[in-house]
């Protein structure tokens, strides 16, 4: 099977509806799990997370029996990726030791910091894994998630070559425009998925394209956002064309524009493009 460049996913007429029912999926995964998929809340701690479970998943397919990730070797990478300070990543990790979505790690060297993700953690991201590789196999009539249902082996061999294509990405790792504004708010992420949710495939061609949020206040609380942060973020789009309120601000039907729509699909494109390389790679096709 060809592999799926952001061009060929971008002319996909089904790239639309594909992608809605992934924010679904994943706003799914929010609702029953807020705290851990808070780990993935703004672009720095996606990559963060991203990054420390493809240190895990990369012991686990060498076939290490107790596969851990040492704090020296991640705040390494954290370095040399340029993803935050090391002060920023030591903090990141110690936040999810305390909250379980990571555990210390067994060795007879606790100089050495191991550590290790939660069960529910491991399983989260297989489940984010999945979401995605159905998304792909929708697009292009593929068997990507059976094969991974039928044997779990490859999520140790992926989510590693998803990882580094990732962090190698500008388009994921420093977005622009619109979506940078949101990337680094809290639930950001979260956020768009359910603007980008109510939208329906007749109307994404409009220069306004209604969504389903009607209230700032509303959508602060079902996200557990400051509303002020949010409120702030809302107008830095709107000022630069990207969103709009069709009556009073905050309180009518918000808009996006189409730029900022194709803006979405294009970044979800090119996660997903990212993903289908990786199951090349490791002949997940």
């Amino acid at each position: 099977m060809m592999s799926l460049s952001v061009e060929k996913l971008l002319a996909n007429p089904d790239l639309h509806e594909a992608i809605r029912d992934q924010s679904r999926a994943l706003l799914q995964v929010n609702e029953e799990t807020p705290r851990l998929a808070a780990v993935f809340g703004t672009q720095q701690r996606w990559l963060l997370g991203h990054l420390a479970m493809g240190l895990y998943f990369s012991e686990v397919a060498r076939g290490n029996p107790d596969p851990v990730i040492l704090m020296a070797r991640y705040l390494e990478q954290v370095k040399t990726l340029d993803i935050s300070s090391v002060n920023t990543a030591d903090a990141f990790i110690k936040e999810m030791l305390v909250y379980g979505i990571a555990l210390n790690g067994q060795t007879s060297d606790r100089r050495n910091r191991p550590f290790v993700p939660a069960p529910q953690t491991i399983a989260a991201t297989r489940r984010w894994v999945l979401i995605h590789l159905a998304t792909l196999d929708r697009l292009d009539g593929g068997r990507r998630s059976d094969l991974l249902e039928t044997d779990d082996r490859y999520l140790a061999r992926l989510h590693p070559q998803i990882a580094t294509r990732a962090m190698s990405s500008p388009p994921l790792r420093t977005p622009t425009q619109t979506w940078s504004l949101f990337t680094w708010l809290n639930n950001g992420g979260i956020v768009m998925d359910w603007m980008m949710l109510g939208i329906e495939p007749a109307d994404a061609e409009l220069e306004r394209v209604p969504t389903r949020v009607r209230s700032v206040p509303e959508l602060a609380e079902t996200f557990r956002l400051s509303r002020t942060h949010l409120t702030r973020k809302l107008r830095e789009a709107e000022a630069i064309g990207s969103v709009g309120w069709e009556g009073s601000r905050g309180r009518s039907t918000l808009w996006v524009s189409r730029a900022f729509l194709h803006e979405y699909h294009t970044t979800q494109a090119v996660k997903l493009a990212v993903v289908d390389a990786a199951c090349e790679a490791v002949g997940l096709c």
